[in-house]
């Protein structure tokens, strides 16, 4: 199983990708993590030296990933969405694990979501973690 793991700097998408790892481990999969932004930044090399310590720890090689999109000012977590759903489709992915900040009606007609934005396309499995 080859398992995609959105990463934004929260709490809540290190907790999926902790949440990833375990899943990894008990079911044998593949995990590859990914940050998808407009610009990298400090910020951007701060999200991947997390995600990379955490994978370290728990003994898996992937590199994360950046996945810049200049179009992120309009709508950025359906933006953040369906780059996650473009990853999908081109490398074949079988499951997506993602955090959810669980941010209201408001704010993700505002905004969007790109945890709701994947979801909806039904396109593979994704587990949310809050």
């Amino acid at each position: 199983m080859e398992i995609l793991v959105p990463v934004d700097g929260s709490e809540c998408s290190f907790r999926a990708l902790d949440f990833a790892i375990e899943f990894a481990r008990r079911f044998e999969g593949s995990l590859h993590v990914v940050h998808v932004t407009d610009t990298e930044t400090d910020a951007t090399d701060d999200i991947l030296r997390r995600a990379r310590e955490r994978l370290e720890a728990a003994g898996i090689a992937d590199e994360p990933e950046v996945s810049t999109d200049v179009n992120l000012e309009f709508r950025p977590g359906e933006r953040v969405g369906k780059d996650v759903l473009e990853l999908v489709e081109e490398r074949g992915y079988d499951h997506v694990v993602m955090g959810h900040h669980g941010s209201g009606a408001i704010s993700r007609a505002i905004l969007g979501s790109a945890a709701h934005t994947v979801v909806e396309e039904e396109v593979v499995p994704v587990t949310i973690v809050p």
